[in-house]
């Protein structure tokens, strides 16, 4: 009878901690889809750290100043986004961030110039990519931890090689040079 009671024990305290397991769980879930569904909400504010970007070629990489400040303005759904490199007399860059379809996470950023890039949020990162004097930008933003972290790479539009034989087995494929990468983490200072 002895060891029932602790074989009985042990499944009752077996089941405490799969309740507690599977409500953790559901928890976590919970707090992903919210921060999730709040883009852009919860990137409001001003964001500033360090770029450092790293040219082909180049040992030493160039570091400068970069800010981005993301604010709602008097539209629905529109927020500023302002890219600020060095200070903002040096390299200021104010535009507009637009919904085209916040379900499906399709979002463009207005340069107010003519210029509209397409951004896609997908798994819980910012990003897209466009190509601009024979270099295509692929660029990404992702919010962990309070930190903003930023990512660009450069990337020739022109395939430098071109192999493979053409087949299913062996299909062609292009290959691009990689011109430059750029990273920051921002932290928000307002």
């Amino acid at each position: 009878p002895r060891g029932k009671r602790g074989d009985n024990q042990l499944i009752i305290k077996n089941k405490h901690m799969k309740s507690r397991i599977l409500f953790l769980t559901c928890l976590v879930s919970f707090s992903a889809k919210c921060q999730t569904a709040s883009f852009p909400q919860n990137w409001v504010g001003d964001w500033k750290g360090e770029l450092i970007g790293y040219k082909m070629g180049e040992v030493k990489p160039k570091n400068v100043n970069m800010e981005l400040r993301i604010h709602l303005t008097d539209s629905t759904h529109h927020f500023t986004w302002q890219l600020i490199y060095g200070s903002v007399a040096e390299d200021n860059r104010s535009y507009l961030l637009k919904p085209i379809d916040e379900a499906k996470g399709h979002w463009v950023i207005d340069e107010l110039n003519g210029i509209v890039l397409d951004q896609f949020w997908l798994a819980d990162k910012f990003c897209g990519a466009f190509t601009v004097s024979g270099n295509t930008i692929v660029n990404s933003y992702q919010l962990t931890n309070d930190r903003l972290h930023v990512e660009f790479y450069s990337i020739g539009a022109k395939p430098i090689g071109n192999t493979g034989n053409g087949t299913e087995d062996s299909p062609q494929v292009d290959t691009y040079r990689i011109g430059s990468y750029q990273k920051a983490v921002l932290v928000r200072t307002k």
